[in-house]
């Protein structure tokens, strides 16, 4: 069976230059064939408001919504290390908000950890939950739930100014408590430095080579269609075999090839005639 990884693993992990690999997911099916794989960890993202329900972006998603997929991969993955999302909403109120919704993940979904967006703004609400007990990932660069504010969904620190601004963030989660702390969207010369100045595991996504990476499993899966980010790979083209499969299925139905004699269940010998004779009456 395969053990759970903690934080001291993870840690680990990074002092000795092995890239921990985590992806997204939602779902049973998907989480269970992650923790096949061998995933290192899974995030209950946000994200599940595009990937899942159709949503322009991350903002209308709510704490019922993570809790209620993050429970539903903890079945499925037991033994992986599991990232709930804080969604927008449910620690910008302050830290009582923050640390109640926090509990939520944990006690409800068994979550391994937390993780929320935002550097300075945020490091007092990083450090009460710390205090607390639980475990804190933070999330600093492109941040999806500030968007808005950032000016939409675009890289950043791509100026020294702005560098110094995200490097600044990163320092802030990690003396406020975390573990560690999710790069996204930012060149890779500003996610070196903060692998520098920072001792805690540091995670990308478009941030370029780091202690491991972090991808949304729509994204490799070639799933999802409304838009790829200029840092997506797409693994496969699940899309294109449900298609196909959707499409078989809808020529055989048709036709009248599906259901075959194989995929029908038949009366037990001398049942017909009996039902026969009983609906001539």
């Amino acid at each position: 069976m395969k053990r759970k990884l903690t934080r001291f693993d993870l840690q680990s992990m990074k002092e000795k230059g092995e890239r921990a690999v985590w992806i997204t997911a939602y779902d049973y099916v998907t989480a269970q064939l992650a923790e096949e794989a061998g995933m290192d960890m899974l995030l209950v993202g946000d994200s599940l408001g595009m990937a899942v329900y159709g949503y322009p972006g991350t903002i209308p998603v709510t704490m019922d919504q993570c809790i209620y997929h993050a429970e539903a991969v903890r079945r499925a993955a037991p033994n992986t290390f599991l990232i709930g999302d804080m969604p927008f909403g449910s620690y910008q109120a302050g830290i009582e908000d923050a640390c109640r919704n926090a509990i939520r993940f944990y006690k409800e979904a068994g979550v391994d950890c937390v993780k929320l967006e935002g550097g300075t703004r945020v490091a007092h609400i990083i450090r009460a939950i710390s205090d607390g007990g639980m475990l804190v990932m933070g999330h600093v660069g492109l941040t999806p739930q500030s968007s808005s504010a950032l000016g939409g969904f675009r890289a950043q620190g791509r100026t020294a100014e702005g560098a110094r601004a995200v490097i600044e963030d990163a320092k802030a989660v990690y003396e406020a408590g975390a573990f560690s702390v999710l790069v996204e969207g930012v060149p890779p010369e500003v996610t070196r430095v903060i692998c520098r100045e920072i001792p805690i595991p540091v995670y990308g996504i478009g941030a370029g080579d780091c202690d491991g990476q972090v991808m949304i499993c729509v994204d490799i899966l070639g799933l999802f269609q409304a838009f790829t980010p200029k840092f997506v790979k797409r693994y496969g083209n699940v899309a294109g075999e449900y298609r196909k499969v959707f499409a078989s299925y809808i020529d055989e139905v048709r036709k009248g090839a599906f259901p075959g004699e194989e995929h029908i269940y038949r009366m037990a010998e001398g049942e017909t005639e009996k039902l026969a004779a009983e609906w001539k009456k």
